[in-house]
């Protein structure tokens, strides 16, 4: 059972509710909840990035905030072992292939895995499964609804 207090401060032991906005330096946004529910998460449970997260601690409901997560803190930084070059014919004939599309495999998990064309030629396809936001500079604009100590 949880118990809702409007003065209990965002940290270890608590449940979350808040909407926020992911936007890039540029102001183009990459994802929102203010569309849709509020997003609801206990802090620890791995379900927002950590450096998100650790900078939500203090913050109590009806606290509104822009907070900058550098890219160490968010998606990290682009891994060079994450590009990976294929042969062309490991993709199906049908597949129009091009720069920037969205390629999806299963690893050795059966776990999908995307990764986006970043070069091709007749014979090989160049793929990085870096996350897209890897290496980004991410503002997160929060407004937290709701903080709940849990049992």
């Amino acid at each position: 059972m949880s118990r809702p207090d409007a003065s209990l401060a965002i940290g270890p032991g608590t449940r979350v509710t808040l909407h926020f906005t992911i936007l890039l330096p540029s102001g183009e946004e990459v994802d929102s909840t203010w569309n849709r529910r509020p997003a609801t998460f206990e802090v620890g449970d791995g379900n927002l990035l950590p450096g998100f997260e650790r900078a939500l601690f203090g913050l109590v409901a009806g606290d509104t905030r822009r907070l900058d997560i550098a890219p160490e803190d968010g998606f990290g930084m682009p891994n060079p072992d994450n590009i990976q070059t294929l042969e062309r014919d490991s993709f199906p004939a049908d597949l129009a292939l091009e720069e920037g599309l969205m390629v999806s495999f299963a690893d050795a998990a059966r776990a999908e895995l995307p990764g986006v064309v970043r070069r091709l030629d007749a014979d090989r396809v160049e793929v990085d499964f870096n996350h897209p936001l890897a290496g980004r500079s991410l503002i997160f604009d929060v407004n937290i609804i709701r903080v709940e100590a849990v049992a």
